[in-house]
């Protein structure tokens, strides 16, 4: 194995409140918005009318690892 670096993935993450953050990722022009949904929201005390419900950043981990 290289010890080179290939690649360095440049994001840029905003939090806008509460659980509400915008991640700025390669490849798009537009942010991604995280939040909170569900048993997300009940898990850590959100109140669910609170926030518009949205995929979490564990929802995309799940999904890439998957993918």
């Amino acid at each position: 194995m290289s010890d080179d670096v290939v690649y360095r993935s440049k994001v840029k993450i905003e939090r806008v409140r509460g659980p509400i953050r915008n991640a700025w990722v390669p490849g798009r022009d537009d942010p991604v918005t995280f939040g909170v949904h569900d048993e997300i929201a009940e898990h850590y005390g959100t109140d669910l009318g609170e926030y518009p419900p949205d995929a979490t950043t564990l929802d995309y981990v799940v999904a890439a690892a998957a993918g």
